[in-house]
């Protein structure tokens, strides 16, 4: 139940007073809601968490005054999965929004049209990211797409594209204000959300700060230059690096070619050049071309070697980054001036954070996805006058699945149940002490793979002092302790001194996992990061386009099986121009999912579709048969939602394993149960054939399954046998 709440005026860049939680007396009705949001803003870049590299005196005005957060977490440190799950308090895998280039569901609950039907006025400006337009807003005026830095286009609530001349961060402060000075209704109480793109990449500074830091270098993170010895290793694989992943034109700001292909790629330019005015030209390249003719006569002269290359980029890279947070921390400025002098900073939570975390070299990475510290820690800062002591620094762990259900309390709003975060106001209320039963961990899941930068796919939980990181490809657990290791610098996993931790902390994640309904079954999760994998999905996404697919087999290695061990039998019984196969060896129903998702189902209209799928689900994790289900459900869906007209044939898993008791056996049996539920009787026709790969006396033979699982062409004969009649019956 929520209690009494007296509102106040909220932005989110929290302001705080010398009143202490209890004294609410003077605050005002409600509160309003002021949400000042930058995009890859590290809190190593904020002088209030301690930064060591710049002053932000604006922002840390919000700590002054009101509630610092030492351990404030992302759920998806990527941008428009984070924003999905701000609007939502749930995770990627409940929200829908996983991965960047995903379509927003802006239809689903969100907070900003609860808090307008509760008489709040709602604006959004800025960066919004997440393909469709803005739901449950009074006001909107946002970026498309990622935007961009100078003369940006904004798209607007009528359809329309305007662009405006200038500095894109001036420029989203600039319409902030005039929509809180001229364009709401001073009756009601308001929510504004003023989204910054910067300082995302590619680090396009303000003009009138490009000479900051022209004489001097930032400091180095001692991890510039980390062999990530003693981690997994498939953090080589990643494509984020500053010494070989930064482009000469898009992030170095060359003119041209690269020179040194060896040390800066090419093809990729600098787009916001191209967008300036001559006048913005001049003043760019006045800053930018002495500096680079420097750099390329030292190349010349053979005085830099492979380490001076890398250290020289990072301090362009670092000073771009740090000259766009100090425009960012000036918007912040202008709008805690505006409040104060306007009267409305006593009615007014402002609260600033920013979408996830950010690599400034730190294990010699820009960017962010990897769990590690400096991509999963985001910033927190609140002000709110009579509600939070001024100086209010809170070491209760919290995640941006909580600012939903924490805007709503402020409110007055009651939190729908199936929010999955919990509202800040109590910690607020409380000098920020968590409350008895607060969270122990924070979950985390990253769900891009094969994708830009080639990080893959994983989750795990946090600690107060541990880690645990968990990656599916290579099933490898990592384990950090961040007291003794607070760098990462090495997984305690296989360490036998560890054991004891390594399993407390698995039975933790594996309990939040079922706490926040995580079932990998039912989560697309591509598998790109296999050339081979990749090259086949694209392939048959174009033989599909063709549109002439009369019959789908849908299915893992032994779908796939069909083009070699079966081929004779196919070409006997199945094979036609017009059947295709979809069977990808090692595939597990969320891959499945992801391809029917990602073009294996567009512009086709097949008569029949036959599906096995589920028996890698059992032997990769012997995951539980209802989640299996649960995953060959959601294909079903999507399936009947993206060709409706198709039939499906639905077969049981196959049976594993040489003995009647295998494990893995006995649990595809389990999940069969579930599915012969699945039969409607006139869309999905559930059939199970398993019978005719076994022994009278239930064996497996070694002439049907030479391994126990994978089918001989005898075994091909018998499928073949089995299912003829049944598609000929189906497809009529």
């Amino acid at each position: 139940m929520l209690r009494p709440f007296v509102p106040i005026v909220v932005c989110l860049v929290m302001v705080g007073s010398e009143l202490l939680p209890g004294d609410r007396a003077t605050a005002a009705e409600r509160p309003n809601i002021v949400f000042v949001f930058s995009d890859d803003h590290a809190v190593q870049a904020i002088s209030a968490y301690g930064s060591r590299l710049l002053s932000t005196p604006n922002i840390d005005r919000l700590s002054e005054e009101g509630a610092l957060f030492v351990n404030s977490f992302c759920a998806n440190s990527l941008c428009g999965p984070s924003r999905a799950t701000i609007l939502t308090g749930k995770h990627s895998h409940k929200n829908g929004f996983r991965r960047n280039g995903s379509w927003f569901d802006g239809n689903q609950p969100t907070f900003p049209p609860m808090l307008r039907a509760a008489g709040y006025q709602t604006a959004i400006i800025g960066k919004w990211h997440l393909a469709s337009d803005p739901v449950g807003f009074d006001h909107w005026e946002v970026l498309p797409g990622q935007g961009s830095y100078y003369n940006p286009h904004f798209l607007q609530q009528d359809g329309s594209k305007v662009q405006r001349e200038g500095y894109c961060t001036d420029l989203i402060t600039e319409r902030s204000l005039e929509w809180l000075k001229n364009g709401r209704d001073e009756s009601k109480p308001f929510l504004l959300m003023c989204q910054h793109k910067a300082p995302h990449r590619n680090w396009s500074p303000a003009l009138r700060h490009l000479d900051r830091w022209r004489e001097e270098d930032v400091p180095e993170p001692d991890t510039l230059f980390d062999s990530y010895a003693g981690r997994s290793k498939l953090l080589l694989e990643s494509e984020m690096s500053i010494r070989d992943h930064l482009h000469w034109g898009h992030d170095m700001k060359f003119h041209g070619e690269s020179r040194w292909p060896e040390h800066f790629r090419d093809g990729y330019g600098n787009g916001e050049y191209q967008r300036m005015t001559p006048a913005q030209k001049a003043a760019w390249d006045a800053h930018y071309q002495p500096e680079n003719e420097s750099f390329e006569a030292a190349m010349d002269r053979g005085e830099l070697d492979a380490k001076d290359v890398v250290r020289w980029k990072y301090q362009r890279y670092l000073k771009d980054y740090l000259r766009c947070v100090t425009a960012v921390d000036e918007g912040v400025g202008e709008i805690l001036d505006y409040l104060d002098s306007s009267g409305l900073a006593d009615s007014t939570v402002v609260i600033y954070s920013s979408d996830q975390g950010f690599y400034l070299g730190e294990h010699g990475w820009y960017d962010k996805r990897w769990m590690f510290e400096e991509s999963l820690r985001m910033p927190f800062l609140i002000r709110w006058p009579g509600m939070v002591r001024a100086g209010t620094r809170s070491e209760a762990m919290i995640q941006n699945i909580d600012y939903a259900p924490t805007f709503l309390e402020m409110a007055g709003v009651s939190v729908p149940d199936d929010v999955q975060g919990r509202s800040l106001v109590p910690l607020l209320r409380g000098l920020g002490r968590a409350e008895e039963g607060w969270r122990d961990a924070i979950y985390y899941a990253y769900y891009e793979n094969g994708v830009v930068h080639r990080v893959p796919i994983h989750d795990g939980i946090r600690t107060k002092h541990h880690k645990l990181m968990y990656f599916p490809r290579t099933q490898e657990w990592q384990l950090f302790d961040l007291l003794e290791d607070p760098k990462e610098r090495r997984s305690l996993h296989a360490d036998p001194a560890h054991r004891t931790r390594l399993a407390a902390m698995q039975r933790r994640y594996f309990d939040l996992r079922r706490f926040y309904e995580v079932n990998d079954a039912t989560i697309p999760a591509s598998r790109a990061d296999e050339p081979w994998w990749k090259q086949r999905w694209l392939a048959l996404n174009e033989r599909v386009q063709q549109g002439d697919a009369e019959i789908l087999f849908i299915g893992d290695s032994i779908t796939q099986g069909w083009e070699d061990t079966g081929l004779r039998v196919w070409n006997e019984t199945f094979a036609s121009p017009r059947t295709v196969n979809l069977g990808f060896s090692g595939d597990r129903t969320e891959h499945v999912l992801y391809r029917l998702e990602n073009g294996h189902l567009e512009g086709i209209a097949p008569r029949l579709t036959v599906l096995m799928i589920g028996t890698n689900n059992t032997g990769h994790s012997l995951q539980d048969p209802k989640e299996i289900a649960d995953g060959i459900d959601a294909i079903l869906a999507t399936i009947r939602s993206k060709i409706p007209g198709t039939k499906v044939l639905l077969l049981g898993v196959f049976p594993r394993g040489f003995s009647p008791e295998a494990p893995d056996r006995l649990n595809n049996i389990a999940v069969n149960q579930y599915l012969r539920r699945f039969d409607d009787g006139e869309h999905i026709h559930y059939v199970d054939i398993g019978q005719v790969f076994l022994e009278p006396d239930g064996t497996i033979s070694d002439e049907v399954m030479p391994d126990g699982l994978h089918l001989s062409e005898v075994g091909y004969e018998r499928w073949a046998l089995a299912l003829q009649e049944k598609i000929r019956e189906l497809r009529e």
